[in-house]
């Protein structure tokens, strides 16, 4: 008990110290954050290839039958060590570590000018981190966060780090690979490397703190350590924004082994977990995978992590699901950006929306079949909604996106073939507008009577 003490202590302290204990008292408001004004904050990053569902079965009809004829596939899983998942250097793992360090970058970009004013710090916490590289060479996502970071003056000034992993050797190895980054004196805080186990202790400390704007990434290898009050613990305090790892193959597993009970309980609350148990018994294997991410995604938001997006990754194969990159915040603006660079990183599209290797669900999951709506039902879902009225561009986007696939350039086509065949009225209408544009300040008004074919 000793031993443990100490060690938390010295976790609790360099945390504090670096992260948690602020220069100058602040106040900060939602609308800082920019929720709904508009703010124009942007990331590039290269499409990902993500294998879709298998070889030698039927062409999938439906979303739901995409993502879910995979179940068939699968009666069983050999957990995978660490080791093998570094000599794993993927495709998915190098697309979920540029999704995260993109996303840093625009969060950052986003977050940065409120610090500035008050000479304050944004941090990044990466509690299972790894050994920085896969075996291959290729760069995990703590370096390529802290490569962003060394990048940008302003974040060499203001960004605080802290890379955790159980593995000691992994932190002897992250260590040395940080160490080796070019400019890395650069940064005004050195980035804090730890070898901790991730538990309740951990989450405790987290819980009573005051963060500062976090952007937190949890990737452990199963489920181990993935709980609600971790993700909680951070996501409380305002600018903080969460992307964790969910392990689908080993969870559904879990929540029929009474072994791991205690796992799921803390990743679902224990009485959703015991809803979710009741209820797979009953479903076919297809219907599974939708059921338990739609449960994920409603524990989510009950804690006030309003805007969540689950991305899928398929095996290499194409023949099943590996896991769900899910990303959680408080804050329209960050579901936006996210839903970005989720949409670039898409394999496949269907008539330009985006498929986000999203779960496909039938309406028993009513998140997830949002999600899942192709672009010919957008026209009629803008023209029941906003029957009558008039908004601009960006109003409609913001009153209606979330939690549905379709991103801005989907809305404004929409909105520019309605224009065209007299459905709605815009100002100014196109005559007077550059030819195949639609603002974002262009105001629409829609019919008092809904039209929908």
């Amino acid at each position: 008990m000793r031993q443990w003490a100490f060690v938390d202590f010295r976790f609790i302290f360099a945390y504090a110290l670096l992260v948690m204990i602020e220069q100058h008292e602040t106040t900060w408001s939602v609308a800082e954050w920019g929720c709904g004004s508009g703010n124009d904050s942007t990331s590039a990053t290269p499409n990902g290839d993500i294998i879709s569902c298998g070889e030698g079965s039927p062409e999938p009809q439906t979303l739901l039958e995409r993502l879910c004829c995979a179940r068939r596939l699968f009666p069983s899983h050999t957990p995978m060590g660490n080791e093998k998942f570094f000599d794993e250097s993927s495709e998915q793992s190098r697309i979920k570590a540029t999704m995260v360090r993109d996303y840093f970058w625009a969060w950052a970009k986003v977050i940065l000018p409120t610090v500035k004013k008050t000479g304050g710090r944004i941090a990044y916490i990466d509690l299972f981190a790894g050994k920085g590289r896969y075996n291959d060479g290729t760069k995990s996502t703590p370096l390529l966060v802290l490569e962003s970071a060394i990048a940008d003056p302003d974040m060499r000034q203001h960004l605080v780090t802290l890379f955790n992993d159980a593995d000691k050797d992994n932190v002897e190895s992250l260590k040395k690979e940080i160490d080796a980054l070019p400019g890395i004196k650069w940064l005004t805080h050195a980035p804090q490397v730890r070898a901790e186990e991730v538990g309740e202790k951990i989450v405790t400390m987290f819980d009573q703190m005051k963060h500062v704007p976090t952007f937190f990434f949890v990737d452990p290898w199963g489920y181990k350590g993935l709980s609600l009050g971790l993700i909680n613990s951070v996501l409380k305090n305002w600018g903080c924004d969460c992307v964790f790892f969910f392990n689908y193959n080993r969870i559904n597993m879990g929540l029929g082994n009474d072994a791991v009970e205690k796992h799921m309980n803390v990743l679902f609350g224990e009485a959703r977990a015991d809803a979710l148990r009741e209820t797979l018994a009953g479903l076919p294997p297809q219907e599974r995978e939708a059921t338990i991410v739609e449960g994920l995604i409603q524990a989510l938001r009950e804690l006030g992590a309003e805007y969540v997006l689950p991305f899928c990754f398929k095996d290499e194969n194409g023949s099943r699901t590996s896991h769900h990159l899910v990303f959680a915040t408080k804050h329209p603006t960050g579901y936006r950006i996210m839903k970005e660079i989720m949409a670039k990183h898409s394999s496949e599209e269907e008539q330009g929306v985006a498929s986000f290797g999203y779960c496909p669900a039938s309406t028993i999951q009513p998140l997830l079949f949002e999600l899942n709506r192709p672009l010919d039902d957008l026209e009629g879902l803008l023209q029941r909604e906003f029957v009558g009225q008039t908004l601009t561009t960006q109003e409609i986007y913001d009153r209606h996106n979330v939690g549905r696939p379709y991103i801005m350039k989907n809305y404004k086509a929409v909105l520019a073939g309605m224009e065209d065949r007299g459905l709605i009225v815009a100002d100014p209408p196109m005559s007077k507008r550059r030819k195949g544009t639609f603002a974002d300040k262009v105001r629409v008004t829609f019919s008092k009577t809904t039209v929908v074919q």
